[in-house]
Parts: structure tokens; sequence; C-alpha cells
């Protein structure tokens, strides 16, 4: 969920073949640029230890879990990221850094990675070893399973992977990647101790926090583990509460039920920012915002189309009206400012008469579309009422349908031929791999091209940084041209905290390693 309109460097160097172990040394500039000081909310000072955290997030009810592998609400993840510990996890810049994992290190072929462990342990008081590796990848790999991961981690060949000895794990890799890192940072690959099963009623971890109750679509409580590798949390304990409406979250806040208010809109960081009552924490441009066509069907299937319906967007306006203005335009692809972006494409701006010359060309004159919207994410519903408008002036009627929020996701996963997408971050090469390959799990566009799935594999197999950046500039070449995601902007995330609340993280996208990072916090 990604970045401001600062300067944007492209592609950064970073060396993919080696991690070291010094998380010191892996402090790299984030996606777009310096974001300011990551002091904490109300500024910095000295940590001091204690006291209890109560944060506030939207809930999921009864479906919400404790199994790390089955986490996909932002309530789920904050509370797998407090129990348990990845190999890896996602830096500001999107970069993988090491976690459980001390180091990496690849065979010249890249189709065989070793992988060296850190010493840590489960609450339980047990290590952390190479087969519960091995045990919690090929736990979220089963296919009678629905992990998130589970796509994630198709590179690797589990049943020729080893663990070499207590700490090291050498992974056997279906073919070459060049990005295996992130696999081991990619969303939901947490490590369980080898047998762990009910998660939801005995989670142990190797995370900063431990279990002490959990009530599913109510609360949350966890106490500190002393014995973290990280260092033990400041904070005594931490509390997680479900306030499903915003306006709940920052009633909570503001009446001090609260110290901290999970995923608030633009207009009320705009009212209550610099007023003293509450701490406002924009995390820039973490959420792509976007319509997704879907071009397997009519009348998306035909290029052209798309490509009027580029030109159709003012982004600005979008950007603007849908998000008051707490964003910065999108050029049509994904992950602005981060490594391989093709930043060097000109700025797509509204061009009505060529979308309508284009639509003529296509048959298309006098398109009707319906587009599917929801409540589920902040501005979706007013971003489809601005683009209808806008699609008025191309000629084009957009009829806008509003589904609910506890199906949307998976309803236009399928269904339907044009809506409102949102994403979180990640890497460029994993929003790839995860939406836009032939056999992607989640193509919300149905891209489906044989040599577009060629050109990444062999981005995978390329070992040079400048190489592999030139293929992964050519896909958003085509991406850009005739892909099916119209990207129009990029949202901040906003946080809500009270004023007592220190430590959190100013730079970090969501779903990164600094992003609900409660062993760092403390209260003043």
């Amino acid at each position: 969920m990604n970045d401001h309109d600062h300067n944007h460097t492209g592609l950064r160097r970073r060396g993919f073949l080696t991690a070291a172990s010094g998380l010191g040394a892996l402090a790299l500039a984030g996606c777009g640029g310096s974001r300011g000081d990551s002091g904490g909310a109300s500024g910095g000072g000295t940590p001091r230890r204690g006291g209890r955290l109560r944060a506030a997030f939207a809930g999921g009810g009864a479906g919400e879990t404790l199994d790390p592998h089955r986490a996909s609400l932002f309530a789920d993840v904050a509370r797998a990221k407090a129990l348990y510990d990845k190999l890896a996890d996602y830096g500001d810049d999107l970069s993988a850094r090491p976690r459980l994992a001390s180091s990496w290190e690849a065979r010249p072929g890249l189709d065989r990675w070793k992988v060296s462990l850190r010493r840590a342990e489960f609450h339980d008081g047990r290590p952390v070893t190479a087969r519960d590796v091995l045990y919690s990848y090929r736990r979220i790999a089963d296919p009678a399973g629905a992990f998130r991961a589970k796509a994630s981690l198709e590179p690797v060949d589990l049943d020729a992977s080893r663990a070499v000895d207590a700490r090291t794990v050498e992974f056997v890799l279906k073919r070459p990647t060049a990005e295996f890192p992130n696999v081991l940072a990619s969303f939901g690959a947490y490590i369980v101790p080898e047998g762990a099963r009910d998660l939801d009623r005995a989670p142990v971890g190797s995370g900063p926090f431990r279990l002490v109750s959990f009530a599913p679509g109510r609360t949350a409580v966890l106490r500190r583990n002393d014995d973290y590798w990280d260092g033990a949390p400041y904070l005594d304990e931490l509390e997680f509460l479900v306030a499903d409406e915003e306006s709940a979250r920052v009633n909570a806040l503001l009446g001090g039920q609260v110290e901290y208010a999970h995923e608030l809109n633009p207009a009320t960081a705009r009212a209550h920012e610099g007023r003293g009552r509450i701490e406002i924490v924009r995390l820039r441009n973490s959420a792509m915002q976007a319509f997704a066509m879907k071009t397997d069907r009519a009348p998306f299937d035909d290029p052209r189309v798309r490509r009027a319906f580029f030109l159709i967007a003012d982004r600005q306006e979008l950007v603007d009206g849908a998000l008051s203005g707490a964003g910065v335009v999108g050029n049509d692809l994904f992950g602005k400012g981060c490594e391989f972006y093709a930043d060097d494409l000109p700025q797509r701006t509204q061009d009505l008469d060529r979308a309508r010359s284009l639509l003529e060309e296509a048959g298309a004159s006098d398109l009707r579309v319906t587009l599917d919207t929801s409540s589920v994410a902040a501005g979706f519903t007013e971003a489809a009422g601005i683009f209808r408008d806008q699609a008025a002036g191309a000629g084009v009627t957009v009829e806008v349908r509003t589904g609910g929020k506890d199906s949307y996701w998976a309803d236009v996963l399928d269904s339907g031929t044009l809506c409102c997408y949102r994403s979180g971050a990640m890497p460029i090469e994993s929003h790839i791999s995860q939406r836009l390959l032939t056999d992607s799990t989640t193509n919300a566009t149905k891209w489906a091209h044989k040599d577009f799935d060629a050109l990444y594999r062999q981005a995978q197999a390329t070992k040079d940084d400048e190489e592999r950046a030139a293929l992964f500039g050519r896909m958003q070449r085509r991406l850009y041209a005739e892909g099916g995601f119209l990207v129009w902007g990029f949202a901040d995330w906003i946080i809500g905290t009270a004023p007592s609340v220190r430590g959190v993280d100013r730079k970090a996208p969501a779903n990164t390693l600094d992003w609900v990072r409660f062993d760092k916090v403390w209260l003043a």
C-alpha cells in the first residue's frame, strides 16, 4: 500500500546476490526520495519502557485470524507482524532486508540460494531452525491450503530444497531467479515452528510480542517478548481493537480510548492536522489507485479502447477529488519512484479528442460500460463518480455499480469489465509476477501474453542489474502502451496517533518492515 512526487531516481542499484547481516548498513533511501525523519509521530526523545498501547483497525468479524499464512486484513497482518517473523522484509525502498535470515548468497547460475539464519527463539524457547523454515514454506505451498504467499513461493522447488544444517537452508529453484530475496520477504511468508497447525488457537512465533488473549472481531492483547532477537519492545502490552468505520476510529482516538488509529481519510487528516489533539502521520504514496480493465473481454479486448480510456482520465482531478489532494498523479504503471520504475515515459494527460478518435476507430463511438466500485477503500466511490463525468466528455456512458465491501475483491477479480482497484507497496517484479503473468493468481486485468511471460523469465534469469532494468523497462513500455491498469494516482496512507506516542515511522509504506512496527514504538 507507496510515494510523493519528489525527484524519482528510477533504478537504484543494490547488490542482489548477497545480503550482509548488519541491518544498520541497509538504511537506503525510500521510493521517491526522502520523506523526512522517522523520529515518531510527535518527535523523538529518549525511548521509555512500559505502558499499553491501544491500536484501532478495521476488522473482519469472526473471519479474523492469528494464522500468519492466512492473514489478509490489515488487522490480521499487524497482529502477524507482532507475533511472527519472516526471513526478510521490505525496506522503505522495497528492497529485501534481512530479518530471521542473517545473509543469503546465490550460486552463479541463480538457481540455488544459500540462506543463513540468525540465532532466534520461538516463544516456547525452541530455536528457529532450517527445518522450521522448510516446514513453513511447505505449509504455505500446500495445494489444499488457501494461503496468500503461495504464488510468491512458486519459483521454489521445495521438494529439492534442504536443511544443510540447523541454521542453513539451501533453496533449489525451478529456474534462475535474480530477485529471489523478494520471495523471502513476500507478503505472508512467516516462519512458524515445525509441526504447527492450529495457529489460531496456539500461535507460537518468534516475534516481539506473545499472545495473551484473542477475541475475533473484538480485541487481541499481546505482551512484550523480553527475549526477542531484535531487542525487547518498549511497550509492556499491545492491544488491537476493532473499529470498522473510520469515524469510530477517529472518535476513539479523540476520546482517549485508543492511542493509534489506522487508515484515516484525507478529509479527516486535513481537519485535525496541526490542531494539537492528535498527530497525523502521512506515509507518502503508499497505495496505487487505478481502474482495472479486463483485457480478455469486450470492450477492453481492443487495445484502442484501452488507450482511449488512458486519455479520458484527468489524473489531477481524480487525485484532488477522490483523495482530497493527498497523493500524486500516476502514469498507468505500478511502483512510481521505486527500483526499475520506467520514469522516462512521458506523463500521460487528458486528451478527449484523441480518445474519441480511438473509440471511433474501434467502432465504439457510443460506448456504454459498467464501472464497479465500493466503499471498501477510501476514495473508490468518489473516483468512480469523477471518472464517469470525465468519460462523458468523450461520448462514453459509464454506469457506476456500487457493490458490498465484504465480497468486492473476490467479485471483481473475475467478473465485470471495469473496476476500481487499489494495491499496496511491493517490488515492481512482484507486482508483475502476481498480477500480470498468464498464470498469475490475482490477475485482475486478465493480461495474458506468452511473450510478456518470457520477457519476465528472462529478466529473472539476468544477473546484471542494468540489463535486468532494461528488460523491466521493456515490459513497462508494453503495459504503458496497451496494458489493463489505468493507474491514475498514488495515495498517502494516513495514520492518527495520540500526542504521547513516539517512534512511529514516517517513511515506511504500508506492508513494509517499519509499517505498524509496534516493537519500536513507546509512550512518552
